[in-house]
């Protein structure tokens, strides 16, 4: 489609991650004009540093998605532009005079560990799941100055989803590379990661009994069976979810055996173990599961958990954005399977602005329905309610004021590099 060609629509995207760029790609292709508008240099989200740094090629490949997305006609991307930071949302549609607004903002912030007066041991014991990943992932660089931990063998990690696993993966990788340093083995950790510890230690000749070390406890707060490590399939028969639950136990099962971290069950937090101004553990209720699969507290049964350190891994929640109405974390929606959200006709969410999770293929999925959705509501006859001109104006100026020409992949792969120089400073 070439530049003064007619679009059905303008839509202003909200986050160029994952399942910003799958909107895009549909939207675009549905005969509207997109403009994404992403918060950092580069479009790619947690996808950058939500996963831990061994999955390289599920990184890269998600990369390539996103990259081809948003370079596809009909389609263009405006860095370091935050909504309610840089531009507000009711300039979207009044200054701009967008048609239709998607929120693929994501959850950029760690869901608070549900247990009152918690947050005030932040860094005294209570460790965030986002940070914790972000240092493992760049604390071997040279110059690195960012957030600084130490792993701490008995660490107990509050979660129950595939980013939970990862965080006890790290606990569990770090802590024996740990140890057979002190015996003078400088093994690989991600040489580890891909071999499993039982192989690893096997090699060196080594029971992992005489490392002394405990091991990390992954708590949660369902049944194993429960936990969101496979996604079931819309209005699911019970044989479909009695399989998806089978694979959820395996995939458990088969990081258990090779990074031989604990999890414990049907326990959610319920109260701090505190010593002075330190963190020194939980206090975890029994649970059970009720009506509608909602993990309910049985009455009377608790104990007491003493860790070293804890690690919140139950999810990441989006940034608020002003104008737009919030139920609790999370966007207030008519309607969460389109993303309609509350109060507006022309204002989607779509992907883990709405959904809370971090699995890539469920915002992906997420992303595609909304986007669809949207693109049944615009009429063949459909045309935007400002000029193409005019938008045009508006994402030039922003783009120049940034320091972006317009060119995406130049623009990566300048930013790309400053970022890895900057690490190796």
């Amino acid at each position: 489609m070439s530049e003064g060609a007619a679009y059905r629509a303008h839509i202003a995207i909200i986050g160029g991650a994952t399942a910003g760029a799958e909107a895009a790609d549909r939207l675009a292709a549905a005969g509207a004009l997109c403009v994404v508008f992403e918060q950092n240099d580069r479009p790619y989200g947690k996808v950058e540093d939500g996963l831990p740094a061994w999955h390289e090629a599920l990184r890269e490949k998600e990369y390539g998605l996103i990259d081809t997305k948003l370079t596809r006609d009909g389609v263009h991307f405006i860095p370091r532009t935050g909504i309610g930071r840089d531009v507000s949302f009711d300039q979207l549609l009044t200054e701009w005079n967008f048609d239709l607004v998607i929120l693929a903002n994501g959850a950029w912030r760690d869901r608070p560990l549900p247990v009152s007066g918690a947050d005030a041991y932040i860094n005294r014991g209570l460790v965030y799941q986002n940070p914790f990943i972000y240092w493992f992932n760049h604390h071997r660089e040279e110059g690195y100055d960012g957030p600084s931990y130490q792993i701490h063998d008995g660490t107990a990690v509050v979660g129950g989803g595939l980013a939970s696993i990862d965080v006890a993966k790290v606990l569990m990788l770090e802590s024996t590379c740990q140890k057979l340093k002190e015996r003078g083995i400088d093994q690989d950790l991600f040489e580890m990661e891909v071999d499993g510890i039982p192989s690893t230690l096997e090699r060196h000749g080594i029971p992992w009994d005489d490392l002394g070390l405990k091991g990390c406890t992954l708590y949660y707060r369902r049944r194993i069976e429960d936990m969101p490590l496979a996604e079931a399939p819309p209005n699911a028969k019970p044989e479909q979810l009695a399989k998806i639950e089978a694979v959820r136990r395996r995939i458990l099962e088969k990081a258990q055996r090779k990074y031989l971290f604990s999890v414990d069950p049907l326990w959610s937090p319920v109260g701090l173990l505190t010593h002075g101004d330190m963190l020194d553990g939980l206090r975890f209720a029994r649970t059970r599961i009720g009506a509608g699969g909602k993990a309910v507290i049985v009455p009377g049964e608790i104990q007491n958990v003493e860790a070293p350190m804890v690690i919140s891994s139950i999810g990441s929640i989006p940034m608020p954005i002003k104008g737009l109405p919030m139920d609790g974390e999370l966007l207030r929606l008519d309607d969460t399977e389109h993303g309609r959200v509350t109060t507006f006709d022309n204002v989607f969410g779509c992907g883990n602005v709405v959904t809370g999770k971090g699995n890539l293929v469920a915002s992906r999925k997420h992303s595609r329905q909304v986007a669809e959705f949207v693109a049944e509501l615009l009429g063949e006859d459909s045309v935007p309610r400002a000029s193409h001109e005019s938008l045009m104006n508006h994402v030039r100026e922003q783009q120049e004021a940034v320091g972006y020409d317009g060119s995406y992949h130049d623009w990566i792969g300048r930013v790309s590099v400053a970022a890895k120089s900057a690490s190796t400073q």
